[in-house]
């Protein structure tokens, strides 16, 4: 089978019966990347003929989900349900020109017919009754193609070649009516009207290439390029269902934190690798200069959380306060909106310690609310109680001084007491907590007065143990 050179336009066509799937998602970058690299076209054709379950709100999503990873097309969005007319007219050519034919026979009979071929050991396959002679009297339940009895070979950027059993096949459905076309039908149609050249998809299409390449060849259309991606699979080895939106739905990670840049460096990751030393820090100008579908590998690629958990912090580690401060506007409680200049140091301070947006909520809720803590906690390891209390007490006099020297005067304090001795109590002072930045961080983001009020009540608390 030979490929005449032409423009490379490829296209991601997706169908709105859930949210947007990570594994899709993938796929859409992949495409993006090949035609960026080619200098070529990127197509998005949402495949709505699915009636019962397409939903408006689902396409809505799916395309917003790509756009917020800077994902969005090159020329306007085609949908299917718009283009019956044209499935109609190629319909028709394929009946009159005798390579396709209408199917009689009912549910119930083929139903028969697959047991009984099963019961016998072949390969379930229709058997053509309606081919030659078609029964009077009877409505049409289906348009079926006439399948040669042939191999079809195919070359798969990825895979190399593969080769069907076209005998195997049958005389497979094409069309429920002449205004019903069925899913590969209509994606034959709307490749070649698209003038794809390319179809870069999951793995689990293989099986759809050789009927897509039959329906082609009847309509004497020169059939795309192929490639097919390995499928992404769970933590646990299981391939990812489409509908489970814990994990796998694009808006799933959006609403848990995500930055857009981290999740396209992570799932470009799933399956390819750069050459080279393998770096896992990769921009998106540096995926179009070193993308190439040959490096994408043939097996499955598991999903590990651990690995985005870091990439996303790399990723906010990056961000100017002010964008940061954006970005956790959506993740943080209404009164913490309205002291932004406190949001922004609170961010500033936490920043490091963020794997995800969401952490925010968590991490910073102590800079806008000091936690109840048992006085115990104030003491460091085996620290006395008046110790504790010089400390406190002198860290109050410089914090309520001149803030330009709190800094200067804590680390002198913390030379003549011990900086366990200093630094402990002020942290759990400050936060309420064991684990926290470091306390003149938190001072910065408190404020004075704030933090003149904590130790305060830090040094009360103290009063409440024995000695």
């Amino acid at each position: 089978m030979t490929h005449e050179k032409k423009p490379v336009r490829v296209r991601l066509a997706p169908s709105p019966t859930g949210p947007l799937h990570i594994g899709t998602a993938r796929t859409a970058l992949f495409n993006l990347l090949f035609a960026r690299q080619h200098s070529g076209s990127f197509l998005i054709r949402v495949e709505d003929t699915d009636r019962e379950r397409s939903r408006p709100e689902y396409e809505e999503e799916i395309i917003s989900g790509l756009a917020w990873l800077g994902i969005t097309p090159d020329e306007p969005i085609v949908r299917q349900s718009e283009r019956k007319e044209l499935y109609h007219r190629h319909l028709e050519k394929l009946l009159a020109d005798g390579l396709a034919y209408y199917c009689y026979c009912s549910k119930e009979e083929l139903a028969a017919e697959r047991e009984d071929m099963m019961s016998q050991g072949l390969s379930p396959k229709y058997s053509g009754r309606c081919r030659a002679t078609p029964p009077d009297g009877r409505h049409p339940q289906l348009i079926r193609l006439k399948t040669p009895e042939r191999d079809i070979s195919f070359h798969d950027i990825i895979r190399g070649k593969v080769t069907f059993d076209a005998n195997l096949i049958g005389d497979f459905p094409i069309a429920k009516d002449l205004d019903t076309p069925l899913y590969n039908f209509a994606v034959v149609v709307d490749d070649f009207d698209m003038k794809i050249s390319h179809i870069i998809r999951g793995e689990d299409h293989i099986s759809n290439t050789p009927r897509q390449i039959l329906i082609a060849d009847a309509l004497g259309f020169s059939p795309p390029i192929y490639a097919h991606l390995p499928l992404l699979l769970s933590p646990h080895g299981g391939k990812l269902s489409k509908r489970d939106t814990t994990l796998e739905s694009v808006s799933a990670y959006r609403a848990s934190g995500y930055l857009p840049a981290a999740l396209v460096n992570f799932i470009t990751l799933l399956g390819w690798h750069p050459e080279g030393d393998g770096a896992e820090l990769i921009s998106f100008s540096e995926l179009v200069d070193g993308f190439s579908l040959e490096r994408v590998q043939k097996g499955g690629a598991v999903i590990n959380q651990s690995k985005l958990d870091w990439l996303n912090a790399h990723y906010i580690q990056q961000l100017s306060d002010d964008d940061l401060l954006e970005a956790v506007l959506p993740f943080v409680p209404e009164n913490w909106r309205q002291e932004k200049d406190r949001l922004r140091r609170a961010a500033h301070i936490e920043k490091e310690r963020l794997k995800t947006l969401a952490d925010i909520k968590g991490q910073a809720a102590f800079i806008f609310e000091l936690p109840d803590y048992p006085p115990e906690t104030l003491l460091w390891k085996e620290m006395d109680k008046a110790i504790a209390r010089e400390s406190l007490n002198r860290s109050l006099e410089i914090v309520g001084g001149d803030p330009q020297y709190v800094e200067e005067k804590i680390v002198a304090l913390s030379q003549e007491l011990g900086r366990g001795e200093v630094f402990w109590p002020l942290r759990v002072a400050l936060s309420g907590q064991k684990n926290s930045p470091p306390p003149l961080d938190i001072f910065f983001a408190l404020g004075p007065r704030e933090s003149v009020r904590r130790l305060e009540i830090a040094i009360a608390k103290l009063g409440q143990l024995s000695s």
